[in-house]
């Protein structure tokens, strides 16, 4: 068996703009396989009332691609596109960050795709925070709070986590000029609140004015992480998808262009960013402490939790904790380790982490994780669909090893 399998890299070249229907436009132009997925998802929100999404071939005159429309039962299409173009007109939404992320929490939205969307809104957030000097979890969306950003924030969130893209990477920026028309009066582009998420972005000025970078597109962005240096090899060119904005621009399309590259990889491999939050108690019972890091280790976001014992001041025996949590959460988490143990401070930072390659398949009636490692394929056979065999150690292990060896032959026999 081999242990190389074709990775994808996605570059974003930002011709017209970004925003976060030009985005989701371009990534379902090159996958419109995952048009009903996308569709599910927005559905799972449980928004009402419901906005009906579509995903459109568009042609202005120059480039083929898609648009991505969100409108609201009984508006007409592209509702969305007059709010764009004359934000003044907009009835300012004032929607509490706290009360969307409830709402994402309680959804049913699949829990990947769901922590994408929050860790995006949780860059909004902090960003706006920064903007008015208070903090992310008292933010008011305006913008950004509305129907039509949620769906495309659920939509991008739902590409992102299908495409598993290992790599992205993105090309200067155009800046804009001018002003916008906020829930805060006039103010100059890019945003505030975009400027902040787009800091460490190559930017340029190609002479056409306006909000070429929204803040849903920016902080999508943020949240990719993509390189922004030049050059390097790619791989082959696989396909490519045009997301178009609502907006005409003088001369130049407006368009975002996805380009998706195939890499031949043995390791398999691809990387994103994780927090890590870690502190050491000693003055805890063993017993109590069992009780809060199960309780940290079943809140939203919170990845895993690990616990050792080291030798702390005095001599005194301690447990050191660490937590890996999704970025967008960290805050929340580190207030959920204060309440559950005695500690009284918490390292926290944000890692970058290499993670092989990994699916999950059932396998006689097991669910099996299949790994692809630089030597070859790899699986195990989850625990706990095990432990109610009654036939001791004996049969547990067989049982597993056979939904392994089966799950491993399929793979095979796939590639």
């Amino acid at each position: 068996m081999s242990g190389q399998r074709n990775t994808l890299h996605v570059h974003l070249d930002v011709v017209g703009g970004i925003a976060g229907d030009m985005f989701v436009a371009a990534m379902l132009d090159a996958f419109p396989d995952l048009a009903a997925e996308v569709t599910q998802a927005v559905a799972a929100t449980g928004m009402r009332p419901m906005p009906a999404v579509a995903h459109i071939a568009h042609n202005d005159g120059v480039l083929a691609g898609s648009r991505f429309d969100v409108s609201l039962p009984g508006q007409p299409a592209h509702a969305h596109q007059y709010v764009h173009q004359h934000p003044h007109q907009h009835s300012h939404q004032h929607v509490h960050w706290a009360a969307i992320r409830n709402n994402l929490l309680q959804c049913a939205l699949p829990e990947p795709v769901k922590a994408r969307a929050i860790d995006i809104f949780q860059l909004l957030a902090e960003a706006e925070a920064r903007v008015h000097g208070t903090l992310p979890e008292t933010v008011s969306f305006h913008e950004v709070g509305a129907w039509d950003s949620i769906a495309d924030i659920v939509a991008a969130a739902c590409l992102i986590e299908r495409i598993g893209a290992s790599g992205w990477s993105v090309g200067s920026l155009p800046q804009g000029g001018g002003r916008v028309a906020t829930a805060h009066g006039e103010l100059p582009v890019p945003a505030p609140a975009t400027a902040i998420l787009l800091e460490g972005f190559d930017l340029h000025d190609d002479g056409i004015g306006g909000e070429r970078v929204t803040p849903t597109g920016a902080a999508i962005l943020r949240y990719l992480s993509p390189s922004t240096a030049p050059g390097g090899e790619r791989g082959k060119l696989a396909r490519c998808g045009y997301g178009f904005g609502t907006r005409r621009l003088p001369g130049l399309s407006n368009v975002l262009r996805a380009m998706c590259f195939e890499t031949a990889s043995s390791t398999a491999t691809s990387r994103d960013v994780i927090g890590m939050l870690s502190f050491e108690v000693d003055d805890q019972t063993p017993e109590d402490l069992a009780v809060g890091l199960e309780r940290i280790r079943s809140f939203p976001g919170v990845v895993d939790v690990t616990q050792a014992t080291v030798t702390g001041k005095h001599g005194r025996a301690t447990a050191r904790i660490q937590v890996l949590a999704r970025p967008g959460r960290l805050e929340e988490v580190a207030q959920v380790c204060f309440a559950e143990t005695t500690t009284i401070g918490i390292r926290v930072q944000e890692v970058q982490r290499v993670i092989l390659n990994r699916s999950e398949v059932e396998s006689e009636d097991l669910r099996v994780k299949i790994v692809r490692r630089p030597q070859g394929m790899t699986a195990k056979a989850d625990i706990s669909d095990v432990a109610g065999i009654d036939s001791g150690h004996a049969g547990r292990t067989g049982r597993r090893e056979a939904a392994e060896t089966a799950a491993l032959l399929d793979k095979d026999h796939d590639h």
